[in-house]
């Protein structure tokens, strides 16, 4: 990795070093144009060319059929808690959320301002540490659509399936932090949603996936920016988009491609996952913070027998090379984020910190 340490951040996150240096070319001449990818007009033939890879590339990687759209939309999975009800939320009607950490409390909640809501599942008598089993879910009548985050960054839990929705009511996920680090059959969701930055690309970029009745249903009264129909309509062009990010998301994408695609990300996230979850299952001074049936293979989190020893940890890895490893401030401990382009090295090497600390720190 010459001189780039290893990064287990948990967002902005680590990128493929083959796409970084890429990326560092195309900056100051992109295919031989003269102009560096974050100068080129988004109305120009050569981004265009860009754009349209990019969709195409994404296409072919999760198989996605000819009805759903893909788009990309500036911001953050954040502004989808609120776009999502004001285009699938028609009056009158209730969305269900099934509430698993954080981040899906704060869907839920912003849903609640445009609309009537309802909580089917939560996890949060558990402290968000477990999935809760899907016996447990309670849908309301004929619910608009059923919300759900696929992976829990904070907690370091992940849904390792879909759970079963009412017949005809759509399923709307927030894929920020695991997704196309898995096969995903889109044809099960009505629609997807991805925050670039962990798994994807830089932040400032979105990518939709969307069946394209759905982008139909809202209130032409909406902000245009705010209405899916918008992006369908002028193909993610309708205003200047964030160029470099969607550059950088098609770059990504061709590097899972070359990678195994799919089906090889889950290997190797499994391989990485692993590494760790085996050191910290064999020892007597690191414990998981999650249950066994709900690991994350893309956040993992775990502690040591006190905060003191966790803050010293965080100290002493951070002085070592190991970045990120500090536990959100509302969970504690620490967290790997082990996304599809942590190398396997990394995990390797921060077991063998690990060793070595809970060597010169056990009583």
């Amino acid at each position: 990795m010459s001189d780039r340490i290893h990064n287990f951040g948990a967002g902005p996150g680590v990128l493929p070093e083959s796409v970084l240096r890429q990326a560092q070319q195309d900056l100051w001449n992109l295919r031989g144009s003269g102009i560096g990818i974050a100068e080129h007009s988004h109305r120009g033939k050569v981004f265009e060319k860009v754009i349209a890879e990019a969709e195409d590339d994404i296409r072919l990687l999760a198989g996605i059929p000819d009805n759903y759209k893909i788009l990309f939309i500036q911001g953050g999975a954040t502004q989808q808690f609120a776009m999502v009800p004001m285009n699938l939320l028609p009056a009158g009607r209730t969305a269900d959320y099934l509430i698993t950490g954080v981040w899906a409390q704060k869907a839920h909640q912003e849903a609640g301002k445009f609309g009537s809501v309802h909580v089917a599942l939560s996890g949060e008598g558990s402290k968000f540490t477990q999935i809760p089993p899907v016996s447990e879910i309670e849908y309301s009548e004929n619910p608009a659509y059923v919300h759900l985050t696929t992976n829990n960054t904070i907690y370091g839990t992940e849904w390792k399936t879909e759970p079963p929705v009412p017949p005809g009511v759509p399923l709307v996920a927030d894929t920020s932090s695991d997704m196309f680090s898995r096969p995903i059959d889109v044809t099960k969701y009505g629609l997807i949603y991805a925050g670039a930055q962990k798994n994807l690309g830089p932040s400032g970029i979105v990518l939709v996936i969307m069946r394209e009745d759905l982008a139909e249903q809202a209130p032409k009264t909406l902000p245009t920016l705010m209405q899916y129909r918008t992006y369908v309509k002028e193909k993610s062009l309708y205003n200047t988009p964030p160029t470099f990010a969607i550059y950088m998301v098609g770059q990504v994408v061709k590097w899972i491609l070359a990678s195994g695609g799919l089906a090889g990300m889950a290997e190797r996230n499994a391989e990485k996952a692993k590494v760790l979850y085996d050191f910290l299952d064999q020892s007597a001074f690191f414990k998981p913070s999650v249950h066994r049936d709900s690991r994350s293979l893309m956040n993992i989190c775990f502690r040591t027998a006190s905060e003191e020893l966790d803050a010293k940890f965080a100290s002493e890895a951070t002085k070592k090379g190991f970045d990120g490893l500090k536990g959100h401030r509302s969970a504690g401990g620490m967290r790997a984020s082990l996304y599809n382009a942590c190398p396997k090295e990394s995990v390797v090497a921060l077991v063998a910190f690990m060793k070595e600390f809970e060597k010169a720190n056990s009583a």
